[in-house]
Parts: structure tokens; sequence; C-alpha cells
């Protein structure tokens, strides 16, 4: 009994003298996560794969990689007054050689660094576009002409996902990447896993992305951590909402429809941040949307910057045989940096304009 109350006695002690060890488990208080947000800038950005990558495989790859590329395309970006990008990891680069992957994720944050803009890293996505479900290092099929984001390459791909054994595997490279940036403040936000449950494998990605949380909130980084909610399933959603400190999502749709999910979604009662939005085709536009995210103060990021191997200017699920559509989907500039509708281009240098402005003003004001 005397063993039991003193085990007991040096849990309290732990609790009370290191209540930071004891909650690293937890999402960060409301209270924390609104402090650190309000005093971020008005972040509008861009999911952002290169030109030159047919998936992100091609963008990390030790054959593909290509920093100056890179580069170029970032200080479009920034011209354009875009301040933040997300992209997704690719385990299967990690994994063929880890230290080379944490080399080039550092190299690239360097890159994102010179052109002001803050990156949200996404370690996983489910996504499937093509016929290949698992991804495979080194050289990258070229486009099948006409077809959607023919050869995409999920993370760590389908067989891991709903393979436990090898998520020892996958539990290193979470540690391993979050554990490196815990405190680089190049990083503002980490998401976790983009679209679980999608390219057919529904609640089979349920177990992995338990773990995936479990293993970031053990690296306890400084930077807030989301899973985004991406469709209406509502046992996912329990999930992602569980475990975000920020609430993210995605919208496609025109602004009532937007005005309609960050109305409920402030429900929550934490900050918003869209990861994925635009879609000229469905109504999802610069000129109407993207004053509602300034308004409501909401973070944003479209897709994607500049059009290429991927094609998504093309509809989802387009093939080649089909039409080519008269009104891109996705992507602002073509591949030689002219944009697709100058109109859009000036509205975000507008709004980026508008809210470093403001961004002083309220400085200022204190």
């Amino acid at each position: 009994m005397r063993k039991i109350f003193c085990a007991i006695n040096l849990l309290l002690l732990a609790l009370f003298v290191c209540p930071a060890m004891a909650q690293t488990d937890q999402r960060w208080p409301k209270q924390k996560i609104w402090d650190w947000y309000n005093k971020q800038p008005f972040y509008c950005g861009f999911n952002y794969i290169p030109a030159y990558a047919i998936n992100y495989t091609a963008m990390w790859d030790k054959t593909s990689f290509d920093a100056r590329a890179i580069d170029t395309e970032l200080a479009l970006a920034e011209k354009t007054g875009l301040n933040c990008l997300r992209a997704v990891l690719q385990y299967a680069v990690y994994e063929d050689d880890p230290e080379y992957f944490l080399n080039t994720l550092d190299q690239f944050l360097a890159i994102c660094n010179k052109h002001n803009i803050k990156f949200m890293p996404a370690l996983f996505d489910d996504c499937v576009f093509g016929i290949e479900h698992d991804p495979k290092v080194g050289k990258q099929p070229e486009p099948l002409k006409g077809w959607y984001a023919w050869a995409w390459s999920p993370s760590p791909g389908h067989s891991m996902v709903v393979d436990a054994s090898t998520h020892p595997r996958i539990e290193k490279y979470v540690k391993a990447v979050i554990g490196r940036f815990k405190d680089d403040k190049r990083i503002f936000i980490w998401d976790l896993y983009n679209e679980p449950t999608n390219g057919g494998l529904g609640s089979a990605s349920f177990p992995l992305l338990k773990k995936v949380a479990k293993w970031a909130r053990e690296i306890n980084p400084s930077q807030p951590i989301t899973i985004d909610i991406w469709n209406g399933d509502s046992r996912l959603n329990d999930i992602a909402l569980a475990n975000s400190d920020i609430i993210s999502f995605h919208n496609y749709g025109n602004k009532n429809e937007l005005i309609k999910q960050i109305t409920e979604l402030k429900g929550q009662g934490r900050p918003l941040f869209n990861t994925e939005w635009m879609n000229r085709p469905n109504g999802s536009v610069i000129k109407d949307n993207l004053a509602v995210f300034y308004n409501e103060k909401v973070g944003c990021m479209l897709w994607g910057l500049v059009n290429g191997k991927t094609q998504t200017d093309l509809p989802w699920g387009h093939r080649p045989a089909d039409p080519i559509p008269a009104v891109w989907q996705h992507d602002l500039f073509r591949g030689d940096f002219t944009p697709y509708d100058s109109e859009e281009v000036e509205l975000l240098k507008d709004f980026a304009l508008k809210s470093r402005n403001s961004s002083y003003l309220q400085e200022h004001q204190k």
C-alpha cells in the first residue's frame, strides 16, 4: 500500500510541477490558439507543387528535386502577394534516405523564408487520381495528356495505410520530421493528413490517422496542429476536430456555400483556416471568395500556383477523350509565368497590400 501511495504522490507531483509534460497529448486550449492566431498576419497563400513535378514524389525525390525552379516560382508567388503555402511531404522519399529528405526539407524551408512565405507541411495524403495507389521513388512517369493528376502519388501509400505492421516505420518518420522542425518559425502550422479516407480507402484510414495525431502530440511542437475537414463524413470529422488546435477545412463552393461553412465551423470556438479553395467552374473564384476570407479573418490557400505536369487546369476526373473545358479549374499562372487571369493576380496583390496596411495600423494603435 505504501508503494502505491508513493507512486500516486509522484504522479501528482509530476502533474503539478511539469504541467506541460502532462498535457503533451492534448490539443491547445482555446485561449492559447486564439492568442497565437491573433498575432498572425492575414495568411493568403496557395497549395504548391512545382510545375516540373507530376506528383509530390517528384517534388522531393533526389532524382528530380529542383531548388532553382522552386526559387523562381516562389519569387513569383511573393511578387503576387502570397505569404504562405502548403505542400504534401512524401514518406517514400524519407524512407529511401532519411538524412537526404530532412536536409532537402530544410533547403526548401530556406527558399520559402527567402521569399517571406510560411510553410504548412502535410505529412500524409490519401488522394489518388490515376491507377497507382503506392508511391515509388526514382524517376516518375510523364503526364498522360488530358488526364487530371494522372500520376498523383499518395503518402505513405494505401498499402501501408491498411497494414498496421508498417506503422512503426511511419511513426519514426512522423517523429523525425516534426522533431527536427518542432520549433522552426518557418513552419507555421502542421497539417497532419490531407483528405484521409480518399482514393477509396474509406474508414480503413482511421487507425493510422489516430496514431499520427497521437505521435505528433508526443513531440509537442511549438506550432499548432490541424487535420482538415474536407467532406461530410461525420466519423472522420469527429476525429479531425478532436485533434485540431486550429480548425482547417476545404471549400470549393461559391461565395454563399463558403459563408455557410464558415458560419457552421465558427461553432467550434476556434480560429479557422481554409487549406483548399478555388474551383472556377464551380463558382469558387477570387473575385467573390477572397473578400469573404479577409472579412471573416479566415486564412486561405487556393490551388495552385504555376500550371504544370499535374494538369490541374482540367476538372477532377477529366480523361484524354474528354473535351478541353473553356475555363481552368485551378492554378494562377501558365507555364511561362503569365497570369491565367490578370485581374485575379491584381486582386491578390490588392488584398496583400490591404492586409499589410491593416496590420501596420493595428500595431501602431496599441
